[in-house]
C-alpha cells in the first residue's frame, strides 16, 4: 500500500526512438544503462504501455523491477491491460463494443503471467483498463466491463473510458461499490469525447494527459493506442504552464480523496511527456526537481526548476 495522499508523476512508456539524444544520453542509447533504470532516477512511476500491444514476458517484467528498484526503492509501475480485452481486433475499421472484443483463454493466461511478475515484487501500482472513445455506455458494454473487472479482481484496477456517456453518477457509484478507479483524462474535445474530470472512486486516483493535438487526433491508426509513424503526430503536444496549473489544481483535489494518485503524461513525441511530468512535479512539490541534463539542454524552460543531473548521477551547472 502506498502512503496516504501520495502523488506519483511519470510517463506512459519509455521505449521511443525519438527520445534518444533528447532525453536519453549515449549511455542509455548504447544500452550501458537500461531506460527504466534511467527514468527511475527522476520519476516514481512509469506506465507500461507495451503491455497493450504484447503481453509482458515474466522474465522481462522481473528485469524491469530489478532495474527500477536498484535506483529508486519508492518506484512502482502501472500497466495497461492487453488490447485483446478492450479493443476490437479491427478497431481501425470498426467501433469497439462488447460484441466486437474477442479475448481468449491464452490472452488471459499471458496477461496474468506478466502482471504477476510485477505484483510479486510489490511493484504493480495499478492495472489500467483502457477503452477507446467508440466504447459507449450501453447495457451490453456495462455487462462486459463488469465481467472483465471480476476477471482481474486481484489487481488494483483503473478504467479509462473516453466517451462522455460514461460520465454519469450511476457509473461512478458502480465503480465506487466495486473499488474500481476512474481514470481522469485530458484529450482533444471532439464530438462526445470525455471532458476533464476529477473523479475518485477507489483508493487510487488516476490522471492521464494525452495532449490536445486536435488536428491529428484521429489520423493515428489504432484507436486508443499509441505507437509510431502517424500516431506520433497525435501525441505531439507540449502543455503550456497555464494548462498545467489547471491540472495541478485538479490533481490536488483528486489526491485529497485518494490514498495514492498516479499522474501519467502520454504526450510522448520528442520527449514532451517527461518535460511536462517534471513541470507538474515542480508545481505539486513547490521545489526544484531532479532532471536529466540532456532533456534540460533540449528544453531550456526546465532549467529554472531543475537540479540538473548527468548520466553518471552527478549534478551539473548548465550555462
Amino acid at each position: 500500500m502506498l502512503p496516504a495522499g501520495q502523488i506519483r508523476v511519470g510517463t506512459a512508456g519509455w521505449s521511443y526512438k525519438d527520445w534518444d539524444g533528447i532525453l536519453y544520453p549515449p549511455e542509455v542509447t548504447r544500452k550501458k544503462i537500461h531506460p527504466v533504470e534511467y527514468l527511475a532516477r527522476f520519476f516514481d512511476v512509469i506506465e507500461i504501455n507495451t503491455s497493450f500491444y504484447g503481453h509482458i514476458r515474466p522474465e522481462i517484467g522481473r528485469l524491469w523491477c530489478r532495474k527500477a528498484k536498484g535506483v529508486n526503492p519508492n518506484f512502482v509501475f502501472t500497466a495497461k491491460l492487453h488490447r485483446s480485452f478492450t479493443h476490437s481486433p479491427l478497431a481501425v475499421m470498426e467501433p469497439t463494443s462488447a460484441a466486437s472484443i474477442r479475448p481468449n483463454d491464452k490472452d488471459e493466461r499471458l496477461a496474468r503471467e506478466g502482471l504477476e511478475s510485477l505484483a510479486a515484487e510489490n511493484m504493480l501500482g495499478a492495472l489500467l483498463i483502457q477503452f477507446p472513445v467508440s466504447f459507449k455506455n450501453t447495457g451490453l458494454n456495462r455487462e462486459y466491463l463488469e465481467q472483465l473487472l471480476r476477471q482481474f479482481i486481484e489487481y488494483p484496477r483503473v478504467v479509462e473510458v473516453r466517451h462522455e456517456s460514461w460520465n454519469k453518477p450511476e457509473t461512478l457509484d458502480h465503480f465506487l461499490r466495486h473499488n474500481v478507479g476512474f481514470c481522469n483524462i485530458d484529450q482533444p474535445l471532439l464530438g462526445r469525447s470525455l471532458a476533464p474530470t476529477e473523479h475518485v472512486t477507489s483508493g487510487l486516483g488516476y490522471v492521464r494527459l494525452h495532449g490536445r493535438n486536435y488536428e491529428h487526433w484521429f489520423e493515428s491508426g489504432l484507436e486508443g493506442g499509441s505507437g509510431t509513424d502517424s500516431r506520433n503526430d497525435r501525441y505531439n503536444y507540449l502543455y503550456k504552464p497555464a494548462e498545467l496549473e489547471k491540472w495541478k489544481e485538479k490533481i490536488e483535489i483528486i489526491s485529497q480523496k485518494a490514498q495514492s494518485t498516479f499522474v501519467i503524461a502520454n504526450n510522448h513525441y520528442q520527449a514532451k511527456a517527461p518535460v511536462n511530468a517534471l513541470e507538474l512535479r515542480h508545481l505539486l512539490e513547490g521545489k526544484k526537481v531532479r532532471a536529466p541534463e540532456t532533456l534540460v539542454r533540449h528544453y531550456t524552460e526546465l532549467k529554472p526548476i531543475s537540479e540538473v543531473e548527468d548520466a553518471s548521477g552527478n549534478y551539473s551547472l548548465l550555462a
